[in-house]
């Protein structure tokens, strides 16, 4: 368990309550690593993967990113995904039930690669006032990626894949990336498969991002479009992320922090509402043991400030834990 920053404390206090009350037989490794507590260090970083590697699962807050460039252009975060090639990152995007929102009855999944692309950390100034920053696309990791989202659409029982690129400008590096998506689209011939520029996915998103099943991109396009989602049913505090490698698997709070004061409240108050909190699926009725938390779980009187109510975090897990036991601490 890496709590973060922001709420991420806090909200890992919840996802130990509910474990608590859910007799879940779990122990964390708690670690802390924060770049804008100065609690992070390549020490605390290789502790972190090594913990990572013996349990293979982890259950992460918001790790800051701080703007100001301080001799690394690799954040912390980013390192962790390097360390233990978290290539593929996934967002569910679902509608609550009952929770009204512009479009409802969304079910769409966004999987974006997220060791390479844009997010290289590879810049520099290559004369006074010129900034060069390289965008790393390669056949292997294309590949990968593309391969899991086909995998995953095979899994779930989905029906369509749409890769998401801008080869019309980048004709050799998104084209590589849409070239590899065609190629391993042929290998699965019973799933739908077409492409999208991605400034034209954006608005269809916007107008009728119904006709979207499973989504896979490269990794800024993925960062934008998750976020984009998300707002689409409520909000970070209800989409929460996941990250695989062919090893290991991280669960994320949220694919973004918490809006505006949200992230410095305490004591209960914070903003977020739904947090993916591991508990028995037959007390939940959800199909993964991580996930967020499905209705008629939550009580749609018990609103966090996010979703338009004024419970706080607490309200919520308490909630969260009268549906698991009825007299729980009464």
């Amino acid at each position: 368990m890496l709590p973060g920053d922001g709420v991420g404390p806090e909200l890992m206090h919840a996802v130990k309550e509910v474990f608590k009350a859910g007799n879940v037989p779990v122990i964390f490794d708690e670690h802390h690593l924060s770049e804008v507590q100065n609690t992070a260090s390549e020490e605390k970083l290789d502790r972190v993967v090594d913990s990572m590697k013996e349990s293979k699962v982890a259950l992460i807050g918001k790790i800051h990113t701080p703007m100001e460039y301080k001799g690394d252009l690799a954040s912390y975060d980013m390192r962790l995904r390097r360390k233990l090639d978290l290539f593929a990152n996934v967002v569910h995007v679902k509608s609550l039930p009952g929770y009204q929102t512009r479009h409802n009855n969304l079910d769409l999944v966004i999987i974006r690669e997220q060791t390479e692309g844009e997010y290289s950390s590879l810049e520099h100034e290559s004369a006074k006032g010129v900034i060069e920053c390289l965008k790393i696309i390669t056949r292997a990791k294309s590949q990968r990626i593309a391969k899991f989202a086909f995998d995953y659409a095979t899994k779930k029982g989905r029906a369509k894949v749409t890769a998401v690129h801008k080869a019309n400008i980048m004709k050799l590096g998104d084209g590589l990336f849409l070239q590899c998506c065609k190629e391993v689209a042929e290998l699965y011939p019973k799933i739908k498969f077409d492409t999208m520029i991605i400034d034209n996915c954006c608005m269809q998103l916007v107008q009728n991002p119904y006709q979207f099943d499973v989504l896979v991109m490269p990794n800024l396009y993925g960062n934008i479009v998750d976020n984009l989602a998300a707002g689409l049913v409520g909000g970070a505090g209800v989409v929460p992320g996941e990250s695989y490698s062919a090893e290991y698997a991280v669960f994320e709070l949220g694919s973004v922090p918490a809006p505006g004061p949200g992230r410095a409240l305490a004591g209960g108050r914070s903003l977020c509402s739904a947090v993916p909190v591991p508990v028995p699926a037959r007390s939940l009725r959800s199909p993964c043991p991580f996930s967020p938390l499905p209705l008629p779980v939550l009580d749609l009187q018990v609103r966090t400030r996010d979703l338009g109510g004024y419970s706080t975090t607490s309200d919520f897990v308490k909630s969260v834990i009268d549906n698991l036991h009825p007299h729980y601490g009464a």
